[in-house]
């Protein structure tokens, strides 16, 4: 077991020897993955050197992130006993680094989200190549077909890793926690498309009951719960143990969704590394979304209905398209009113930081300097910024908002841009 924290009078050394030997770990998970990805290179090149782009988006995708995840199965292996020189915990959590990697590939597909960590996701890196090549038929099939199988292979591999960690002994109530972790992300990723299609025909509290429900499942319980659990079952922890995990470890998963909810309408792309928006553009029914209709009045609760899912040009990748400045309609007392309303029922269910628009919704002065600063796509989604003033900040932009489609994924790790 790990020893207690150092008290003040013991000069804390304690804190020092777990980051060192968190970075060991670190250092560790990311040759195994290398190593991994290096001897699956070989398999598929011996099949042919055109498959070789199926590990090439892999190795791109699995070369960033916080591995938090395999950190969380590390220090559950640790806090239930385990050796910190054994290999079963790096193994494991490279496994849920793969597993991660097919999620997130297989949910850029279903949410047609075109960045991800700062890059092109992979269907649009493949949609991207088949363009550059100019093969026959349609870039953006070949794209998302190209992508599913590169997600199914991640799973593979994620099977692979997992199944080597295990011991004998310990294996089988690990196994169990790694199955019931798959389906449930299935599982709240299907109720997710469900909610779209579902609509909006229901109470604010049982909208947010089925978001929280749908949050637990799709993400909070693989990103923080099950890993925990899963060091821990691995190293031979008892129940009583792997409960206390649970109870701590889910009600933090859920504490991350919710952040990241925020960050997905109102955070900064430079700093998220994805678009804003995707989340009001596909029609999620979010738990900000719910918190925000259930505390708006009935005119904004349906303007906010209506722009769910709103993929038309003027809000398409997450900014109005340009408008004559004599063609826009001047919004009269009521129009105002209706448009305060919907942003105070956004803005009042959270923050994220500065960066990331809590003033993203307030209009900017005419003529002020360093409106375009606090513009941010949601705000101008819902009209808090006239379409002439969003136009010149799109313009501005444009770099940031446009993803190339021209991303080579030939080369594990670089991406070239044609904007």
């Amino acid at each position: 077991m790990l020893s207690a924290p150092a008290t003040p009078d013991q000069g804390g050394p304690v804190p020092d020897a777990i980051t060192a030997e968190q970075e060991r770990f670190r250092s560790s998970l990311t040759r195994t993955i290398e190593d991994f990805l290096a001897e699956q290179r070989n398999v598929l090149a011996a099949i042919s050197d055109e498959s070789l782009p199926l590990i090439a988006s892999i190795t791109t995708l699995t070369g960033g992130g916080k591995r938090m995840r395999a950190l969380l199965c590390y220090w559950g292996w640790r806090a239930a006993g385990g050796s910190p020189s054994s290999p079963a915990p790096v193994v494991a959590g490279t496994a849920l680094e793969f597993f991660q990697a097919a999620a997130l590939i297989h949910d850029d597909i279903i949410d047609r989200s075109d960045t991800r960590r700062g890059r092109p996701s992979v269907h649009r890196q493949f949609s991207g190549q088949h363009s550059d090549a100019g093969w026959h038929l349609d870039p953006e099939r070949f794209g998302v077909s190209a992508a599913i199988l590169a997600g199914d292979l991640c799973l593979a591999f994620s099977e692979e890793l997992f199944t080597a960690s295990c011991s004998d002994t310990a294996g089988t109530g690990a196994r169990t926690i790694f199955n019931r972790m798959r389906t449930e992300v299935m599982a709240g990723q299907y109720l997710d498309l469900l909610e779209e299609a579902v609509g909006p025909d229901q109470t604010p509290a049982v909208a947010e009951e089925r978001a929280l429900n749908i949050l637990r499942f799709k993400s909070a319980k693989y990103s923080m719960e099950r890993p925990l659990m899963l060091g821990g079952a691995l190293a031979g922890a008892d129940e009583a143990l792997l409960t206390a995990y649970s109870a701590f470890a889910l009600p933090l998963g859920e504490a991350f969704q919710l952040r990241d909810d925020v960050l997905g309408v109102f955070g900064d792309p430079v700093v998220t590394g994805k678009p804003a928006g995707d989340d009001l553009r596909e029609g999620k029914r979010t738990f900000l979304i719910a918190r925000a209709i259930g505390s708006s009045g009935s005119e904004a609760r349906a303007s906010i209905n209506a722009m769910l899912g709103d993929t038309s040009p003027r809000r398409r990748r997450g900014r109005y398209a340009a408008e004559p400045h004599h063609r826009q309609r001047r919004p009269g007392p009521h129009r105002t009113s209706h448009r305060a309303e919907v942003r105070g029922g956004l803005r009042g269910t959270g923050r994220a930081s500065d960066r990331s628009g809590g003033e993203a919704c307030t209009p900017p002065a005419r003529g002020g300097g360093g409106h375009a600063d606090r513009m941010t796509p949601a705000a101008i989604r819902l009209g808090a910024v006239p379409a002439y003033q969003a136009a010149a900040w799109a313009r501005r932009r444009i770099s940031v908002f446009r993803p190339s489609r021209r991303a080579s994924i030939g080369r594990p790790g670089r991406l070239s841009s044609s904007v």
